[in-house]
């Protein structure tokens, strides 16, 4: 357990989120300096916290990475994965070369020929990857969440490439080789390389539709380069946004991390660079957290929100073009207010809808719930001023755990459409999570059941014993990694790419 001056210190810290993200109002009422005296006197105390050691994954600098801001950075996508060959031949070099291998290196990712080790993986999905297409029906760019890989997208991208759709999973930077790489990573270094994997893709298509599949930190992304390719005739417009557990708006805390970033180059502070670090044995995911992914994140979300706002203020014909959002109503990282009032909502009336997958209702656990999502899907339902639809995926009853969509188009307060789905909650499973989205339960490393012959499982699965015996916390078994209505969302996106390639065909 953590001592008691460490569960004091986040709390202190907790409060110092609240200050940094307070109204205008407030934080005029204080000082900078004032600020950063106690934001130092909290970083002071956690500072002695403890944690896991770092290791050579958390501190070599692999500078073959991709920057905008390098003079000889890559100027075209072939030339990105010239580059990410090099930078994977140096993860081997610096990372790989300091572990040891044998049973206790069994579970660790760096470690050559462990079971956590995704080079030993065919392919190894953390690197980009491109699924061609003869005389493709359009294309799709899949943009992976912040410290995640391709391999979250990668499902999709083959159910994409089987109905005739030229894909391209993009690694972005910092991701799918050492935690290390998110410490120095920026959000406009992400954006060039969307830029040049969309342009790349728009170039193979030719004139059939481009579309792009955003996930967590990689909706804001996919939405910087569609407002930029709005504004400029430089770059190819998408015909069509799919946005999976989008980065739109954060949790009240999230500004504390650029402070923290700054607090970290304070002496006796380094550690503080890091929000968490953890055991590495997930092969396509970071498990350690870095000061800067957060700040990174919360700074494209604000630039997102400003810049789709002064659009929506103009008498631009098109905000932007059709955005279906998929969603839990419960999510620990990123708000659904915020994708109503800061996306959503801010866009002309046309073809845009919000799909919300609620709680297991008929689960008994009511009375337990910290914070019950019901009062928020009842008022988005009820709500006939809103300009997009709205389908909430929920228990066809209380008393039944099969599950029904219930649809409203914009501008109604009633529904429109029931369908039943054919789908149902298992009795152990509560809700969605944010990182469930994506994964269906059929795969081999996140699903509902271990694969004959699978040699590492990170999915569902029940392991019980003494708490504090493992160094991995509770909550990362708690926490569901699959999508139990996969399939439902699939087929949602594939009929929206149709018909948004349709439209697209349509134009004059």
């Amino acid at each position: 357990m953590l001592p008691i001056a460490c569960v004091y210190s986040f709390v202190a810290a907790a409060h110092a989120a609240r200050l940094v993200t307070a109204t205008s109002v407030t934080v005029r009422a204080l000082s900078r300096l004032a600020v950063i005296v106690y934001l130092s006197v909290v970083a002071t105390l956690l500072a002695g916290c403890g944690g896991d050691p770092l290791e050579p994954w958390h501190e070599e600098y692999l500078d073959e990475e991709f920057r905008v801001s390098d003079s000889d950075a890559a100027q075209s996508f072939t030339e990105y994965l010239e580059l990410e060959d090099r930078l994977f031949r140096q993860l081997d070099e610096e990372v790989y070369s300091q572990v040891g291998t044998g049973p206790r290196f069994g579970l660790v990712r760096y470690s050559r020929g462990s079971a956590s080790d995704p080079q030993a993986r065919n392919p190894n999905w953390n690197r980009s990857f491109e699924l061609t297409a003869d005389n493709p029906a359009g294309g799709v760019l899949l943009l992976h969440g912040m410290s995640d890989s391709p391999y979250s997208l990668r499902a999709l991208g083959e159910s994409l490439k089987a109905r005739g759709y030229w894909v391209i999973g993009l690694r972005l930077p910092g991701h799918g080789t050492a935690p290390s790489g998110l410490l120095r990573v920026r959000w406009q270094d992400m954006a060039g390389a969307v830029q040049l994997a969309a342009r790349h893709l728009a170039e193979r298509v030719g004139s059939a539709p481009l579309h792009i599949v955003g996930y967590s930190n990689g909706a804001p992304l996919a939405l910087n380069y569609t407002l930029d390719a709005l504004d400029s005739d430089a770059e190819r417009v998408p015909a069509s946004l799919v946005l999976l557990s989008p980065a739109i708006g954060l949790g009240t805390g999230a500004g504390l991390a650029s402070w923290m970033r700054a607090l970290a180059n304070v002496p006796g502070l380094g550690r503080w660079v890091w929000l968490d670090v953890q055991p590495e044995f997930d092969p396509y995911k970071y498990n350690s957290f870095a000061t800067n992914a957060g700040a990174q994140v919360f700074a494209i979300t604000q630039r997102i929100a400003e810049r789709v706002a002064a659009r929506a203020a103009t008498d631009a014909d098109t905000v932007l073009p059709p955005v279906l959002v998929f969603k839990s109503t419960v999510d620990d990282t990123v708000s659904t207010q915020a994708v109503v009032d800061n996306l959503l909502g801010r866009l002309r009336p046309a073809r845009h809808e919000l799909v919300l997958y609620d709680i297991n209702r008929v689960a008994g656990v009511g009375s337990i719930l910290v914070d019950d999502p019901g009062p928020l899907t009842v008022r988005l339902m009820d709500d006939g001023a809103l300009s997009f639809g709205v389908t909430l995926v929920t228990n066809q009853n209380p008393e039944s755990r099969e599950v029904v969509a219930q649809s409203k188009p914009p501008f109604s307060n009633g529904l429109a459409a029931i369908d039943e789905l054919g789908l149902a909650w298992s009795r152990d499973i509560l809700s969605l999570s944010h990182i469930a989205l994506p994964i269906g339960p059929d795969d081999p490393l996140y699903g509902r059941e271990r694969p004959p012959g699978g040699s590492l499982f990170l999915g569902q699965q029940a392991i019980q014993g003494e708490r504090g015996l493992i160094r991995i916390p509770a909550s990362y078994f708690l926490r569901l990694r699959h999508n139990p209505f996969y399939e439902y969302q699939s087929a949602r996106i594939l009929a929206w790419l149709t018909a948004a390639g349709k439209d697209h065909g349509d134009r004059p």
